[in-house]
């Protein structure tokens, strides 16, 4: 058995308590509790304490210190059980506290993967539009259930989905009005398919946006292309020069009668 001989508060800390021992060999510094670990344990000087009741104090205290960095870790935003965990791992807490810290957040409702799903679903699609595929992959990484990641992407609906992939193609449209339809139409594609969405919202979307370039459009896309490429190629002879301005504007997507109205023209 041990007597607690002395209790000092910590320089540093108002919340942390310093326990001083004596087993029978002379008084010395035992170990540091939080507050409440204090009160909940009734330690006061001169209290006996046993091997295991001093086990079960330093256990208690390291709960707390979990419980305290979890709560502070929550402060900044919402996060999932799996965050939670994997943040007091990085601390260094042992899977036993981690579990009784993560039981005593379900109770007080600091976490709830359900609510977590549905706050980010809405984030991610209202704020940085992202689709539900995406979505659905970045919720698994974070240890949501599926029950629950199917239950909040009910939120994003068809029509909703639609808004958002459209306000894509018209900023990409923005940045790329010099390119070919084909090409045009398959940087859209492609661009709409990494966000996550279904190839049926991708094609609603292109077909309630027009991207097709007119007549004119086009020759000028094509034009500026082949201007830019034919000193590449100025040296060779007519006809390898022909073949290849002719497999390289094809490449970009150009209709062929259009290669060949340019290549005539050229000379």
């Amino acid at each position: 058995m041990a007597i607690i001989t002395k209790i000092t508060a910590q320089k540093h800390s108002d919340d942390r308590l310093n326990i001083f021992l004596d087993d029978g060999k002379g008084e010395r510094f035992a170990f540091s509790v939080d507050q409440d670990v204090f009160i909940r344990f009734n330690l006061q000087k001169g209290k006996e304490l046993d091997e295991f009741e001093i086990i079960e104090i330093q256990y208690g205290d390291e709960v707390k210190k979990a419980y305290n960095r979890a709560l502070e870790f929550l402060s900044y935003r919402m996060r999932s059980i799996k965050e939670v965990e994997e943040h007091l791992r990085k601390k260094e807490c042992n899977d036993p506290v981690i579990q009784e810290v993560i039981h005593k957040l379900k109770q007080y409702r600091y976490v709830d993967n359900l609510e977590f799903a549905n706050a980010y679903v809405r984030t991610q699609w209202q704020t940085n539009g992202k689709g539900p595929s995406v979505i659905q992959m970045e919720l698994v990484g974070k240890g949501i259930e599926p029950a629950f990641i199917e239950q909040a992407l009910l939120q994003y609906d068809h029509s909703s989905q639609i808004e958002q992939a459209i306000n894509h193609v018209e900023k990409v449209l923005k940045k790329n009005n010099k390119l070919s339809t084909v090409l045009l139409k398959q940087k859209l594609e492609q661009h709409l398919m990494r966000k996550g969405f279904s190839y049926d919202i991708i094609s609603i979307a292109l077909e309630e946006v027009k991207f097709e370039q007119d007549e004119s459009e086009e020759w000028a896309a094509l034009r500026k292309h082949a201007d830019k490429v034919k000193r590449r190629y100025q040296n060779e002879e007519p006809y390898q020069y022909k073949m290849k301005m002719k497999q390289f504007l094809y490449r970009k997507g150009f209709a062929i009668e259009l290669i060949e109205q340019y290549l005539d023209e050229d000379e």
